[in-house]
């Protein structure tokens, strides 16, 4: 299928690494243009590198940006001109316990996970809004919907990026404009890595053995048995991406496996 992406030019929120990093080389791969974001200038432009080496001939460019500092957010909001698909997807996760979670770990999550999607969206519709067309995506949770009781927070925020994500598609009524939700289920991110493979490490475990411990006990319903890869969830972001799937809005599309028990 041709998903009719070149010559369209996309943003990807939180993308040097896992489910954003991957979004950005399928995005590539249709022809795409790919502007990606990190908070660290030199891990961001190692991660250009990395994706100019895969694709050489693409327009690929970068920009370093902290969600938690307003002037670097101003500075990026400034240079996002003209993009046709916006991607929502950086955010932030830890495993706590309720009583230990502090209003500052509340009010840090609500404005890298939720506020980083606003702003973004807010510039970026109205110039959709001109030129009739455009892809607006929020990457959630499973965990937005199921909340785990050691993740509340970062649960509560991907419960509020849906309600925008909602909200946010009733202003694209008779254009050729969308914006939908992913709801990822367990996915094996560098972050996931990271914990699964300090934990194998700690316990003198094969990492593989490690993974499937893990899926086991926390989902064991996951119909894969194992984490799902970033690229199946970029996969599914980059269909949403294309002008071919102009059908599908105000939508939230499961990529769990069916860890959800809902229809």
């Amino acid at each position: 299928m041709d998903l009719k992406l070149k010559g369209k030019k996309a943003f990807i929120s939180g993308s040097t690494q896992g489910i954003g990093f991957a979004i950005a080389q399928q995005l590539l791969v249709e022809g795409a243009a790919v502007i990606i974001n990190g908070r660290e200038k030199l891990k961001t432009e190692l991660a250009k590198d990395k994706l100019q080496n895969q694709f050489p001939n693409a327009d690929i460019s970068a920009i370093a940006a902290d969600f938690t500092k307003k002037d670097e957010i101003e500075k990026l909001l400034q240079k996002l001109t003209e993009i046709d698909i916006l991607i929502n997807n950086v955010g932030i996760f830890e495993i706590e316990e309720f009583q230990n979670i502090t209003d500052k770990h509340w009010y840090k999550y609500f404005e890298i996970n939720v506020m980083s999607s606003v702003r973004l969206s807010r510039q970026v519709l109205p110039k959709m809004q001109n030129k009739n067309w455009g892809r607006i995506i929020f990457i959630s949770s499973e965990s937005g919907v199921n909340v785990p009781d050691n993740m509340i927070h970062y649960g509560m925020t991907k419960a509020a990026i849906s309600a925008i994500a909602n909200g946010l598609s009733k202003l694209t009524k008779g254009t050729e404009i969308t914006v939908n939700t992913i709801v990822a289920g367990p996915t094996y991110s560098d972050g996931v890595s990271q914990v699964v493979e300090e934990i194998a490490g700690a316990q003198n475990i094969e990492i593989e053995t490690m993974k499937n411990a893990i899926i086991q006990r926390s989902n064991p319903h996951i119909l894969l048995e194992r984490f799902i890869n970033p690229h199946e969830i970029a996969n599914l972001v980059t269909y949403l991406s294309s002008p071919v799937s102009i059908a599908t809005n105000g939508a939230s599309l499961r990529a769990d496996s069916g860890v959800l028990k809902i229809i």
